[in-house]
């Protein structure tokens, strides 16, 4: 059992301290007992100053610019005295490693601020041998521990409590081997950490940038084969109009004074809406199959539907209870029907608010990056009515596939468009208007096409999850 003998105190026993065991030709000293330091100083001529930030704490250096300051302008930090050797030891955020051992002379007189602990290590131990240990877990465990590291935003450990560490202490002769062997296997070590670290950022982006690639090769498509039988997309385009013209006669929706239709002509696309012809080759994104086509979003719409937001209890609806959705029940690509608010017993719900089995929801205002965000109801939900912040996108039933829409609206090229159309200068708040949607470019292919183009892409994309979390 480890004991420590203070001044002529008693023994006591420190087992509780020990981070390890050690061998038998090892002993436990404290950092204070092995260490000492220059003092402070306050400078009375031009010095270099070492800071936190003169650290590259990634490879623990310090950088090779020196900072040169005049006296009159030196920080109140600006006090300890630092030589050649030195262990540098930031005690703020001590789990950040700022620290490194000084390796080179200065052009000037170097001052550390005093939020480095400065560390030279007295005869018979190893310089290198305490920074390597003072960078292991067990001392990060010592200095982080809330025991002795102090403050909430910046958590620092004091000088005082850092020299209370206790350090394990070799033999000389087996530090020298310990340093040669660890020297050797570091760059081994430090090649692993990368790896690691690519293969991190791998699983983290991975599914993400799969999904877009599987995405935009849906809509340019590259996902499945064209078959010459299918119906063109320009004869699902007259048909979806002439439904519309119906719809708008029979007084169920009112004509979209921005209705237009877009063809090809000398190997240009054009525009018309009402008696207006454009040009409009700097809008379109990509090459399309010869019976695809494009158009606005709005062309295949009966309407854009916007809900209601009224004062209610902060708590989702239970079974039975009427409850409006939050924008986060709409996520990219599928619906969560809990993510809801009760709504008040007061409210009367028109039949029109009400969300469908089949609607195309698309959050119109929130934060950049929940804003834009699309999905398929894909279950039956009772009561439930949209926010003011979420749109339906109330496409011409059995003309379309949703999730084709989806599919094209959350593509690379055209989620661009999208970010474009969004207005407001906060991050944290941004805003579509029902207007720019509606004019939102997207390229549209036959009706089978489309039902074939999501089946593949729920297919493929799953296939490449599955098989990649397996790998993991």
């Amino acid at each position: 059992m480890p004991y420590e003998k203070v001044g002529k105190n008693e023994p006591v026993c420190i087992a509780d301290e020990v981070p390890f065991d050690i061998p038998e030709s090892w002993e436990w000293v404290r950092l204070k007992t092995l260490t000492y330091n220059h003092g402070q100083k306050k400078p009375t001529s031009e010095f270099c100053y070492i800071d936190i930030g003169s650290i590259d704490n990634k490879h623990q250096k310090l950088n090779e610019q020196e900072t040169i300051v005049v006296p009159e302008k030196a920080a109140s930090r600006a006090r300890k005295i630092v030589n050649e050797g030195d262990i540098l030891y930031s005690t703020v955020r001590p789990y950040l490693h700022n620290m490194c051992i000084i390796n080179r002379e200065f052009s000037r007189e170097a001052i550390a601020s005093t939020g480095f602990a400065v560390l030279k290590c007295c005869a018979d131990y190893s310089n290198e041998f305490l920074f390597y240990y003072m960078m292991s877990p067990d001392f990060d465990s010592y200095a982080n521990d809330t025991a002795n590291s102090k403050g909430v935003a910046y958590p620092a450990i004091n000088d005082e409590r850092l020299s209370m560490a206790l350090v394990p202490i070799p033999p000389v002769s087996e530090q020298r081997r310990i340093l040669k062997q660890l020297l050797e296997i570091l760059p081994t070590i430090q090649m692993y950490d990368i790896t690691h670290q690519r293969l991190e950022k791998l699983n983290d982006t991975f599914p993400a940038q799969l999904k877009k690639s599987i995405l935009q090769d849906a809509v340019q498509g590259k996902l499945v084969l064209q078959d010459p039988a299918d119906e063109p997309a320009s004869a699902l385009l007259e048909r979806i109009r002439a439904e519309k013209e119906q719809l708008i006669k029979e007084g169920k929706i009112k004509r979209d004074k921005h209705e237009s239709v877009i063809f090809r002509r000398d190997n240009s696309y054009y525009e018309i809406s009402g008696k207006k012809e454009v040009c409009i080759d700097d809008e379109i994104l990509f090459d399309i199959p010869e019976s695809w086509e494009w158009t606005r979003l709005g062309n295949v719409l009966a309407s854009t539907d916007a809900g209601k937001s009224p004062q209610c209890e902060d708590r989702s609806c239970n079974k039975g209870e009427a409850g409006v959705i939050k924008t986060t029940a709409v996520q990219d690509g599928y619906f969560l029907p809990n993510e809801n608010k009760v709504l008040p017993t007061s409210f009367t719900i028109q039949k029109d608010q009400l969300i469908r089995k089949g609607d195309l929801l698309i959050t119109r205002a929130g934060p950049r990056n929940r804003t834009g965000v699309l999905c398929v109801v894909d279950v039956e939900c009772e009561k439930l009515i949209l926010s003011d912040k979420t749109v339906r996108l109330a496409y011409i039933r059995n003309n379309v596939n949703p999730h084709y829409l989806q599919i094209a609206l959350s593509s690379p090229a055209i989620q661009n468009m999208v970010v474009k159309a969004m207005s407001g200068m906060a991050e944290s708040q941004v805003n579509i208007s029902q207007s720019n949607m509606k004019k939102f470019l997207i390229p549209i292919p036959p009706l089978n096409e489309q039902n074939r183009i999501v089946d593949k892409y729920k297919t493929v994309y799953s296939a490449f999850v599955n098989k990649f979390e397996f790998l993991l």
